[in-house]
């Protein structure tokens, strides 16, 4: 199981026109159609110009821009950080490697090119060592728990919303652990009917829960945010 983001955050090449991709043979119709949309879409574009490794940057730079949990100073955990999009936005909103500026981790199961400034782990999520290396990469609480984790899709939507929840709640349990009091969780669910025990336990625990969609997540997209503010500890 592949605790990354989908492939649909690699940015690609971005084009001002529509743009047609031809058949190729041999070329499945899935995968036909995932280029077509990665070279239509704006988004890819954008985080090729801005130096982003993927679409997703957008979306932690629309949550953030929101609800305001990274800023200077503040220590960050990643989880399912590759490419590395959102540890980029991480790392520039905390102002790591700064004076006073903050500290993150992040940590995937894929290889992925380390973030400067960033401490970046190859592990699985799931391994009895993970917490422990994020801890000590922290150096003490996280101010803010970030989990874009995806499970690879089944085609079958109960399945992947089971899955995905399963690495969800696993999130959730981990910054019960490692956030500060007033600590901040921003977490990717699916739309469905299982999330209602973990929205109980997020929001017995933090002072505000709210839902989001940012404009950068596809609208045939099931996912959306779970955000949880004021960590009581």
């Amino acid at each position: 199981m592949s605790h990354g983001r989908g492939s649909d955050d690699a940015p690609g090449g971005g084009r001002g026109l529509h743009v047609r991709v031809k058949t190729m043979r041999g070329r499945k119709i899935g995968s036909q159609r995932w280029l077509q949309r990665q070279l239509n879409d704006p988004y890819v574009a954008k985080a090729k110009a801005a130096g982003y490794r993927s679409r997703a940057a957008f979306k932690l730079i629309e949550l953030d821009d929101k609800f305001h949990v990274l800023a200077r100073g503040k220590k960050v955990i990643d989880l399912g950080a590759a490419p590395g999009g959102w540890t980029q936005i991480a790392v520039e909103r905390v102002k790591a490697g700064q004076t006073g500026g903050g500290v993150v981790a992040g940590l995937d199961i894929n290889e992925w090119t380390p973030v400067p400034n960033a401490t970046c782990i190859v592990l699985d999520f799931m391994d009895n060592a993970a917490p422990d290396k994020l801890k000590d990469a922290l150096g003490g609480k996280a101010d803010v728990v970030l989990s874009d984790m995806a499970a690879p899709a089944t085609g079958h939507g109960p399945t992947d919303h089971i899955r995905i929840m399963a690495l969800a709640e696993t999130a959730w349990a981990f910054a019960e652990e490692v956030l500060a009091p007033g600590g901040a969780f921003i977490c990717k669910v699916f739309q469905g009917g299982t999330e209602g025990e973990l929205l109980k336990q997020i929001k017995a625990r933090c002072r505000t829960v709210k839902h989001a969609k940012p404009p950068a997540s596809r609208k045939e997209s099931a996912e959306v945010y779970v955000i949880g503010l004021g960590f009581k500890g």
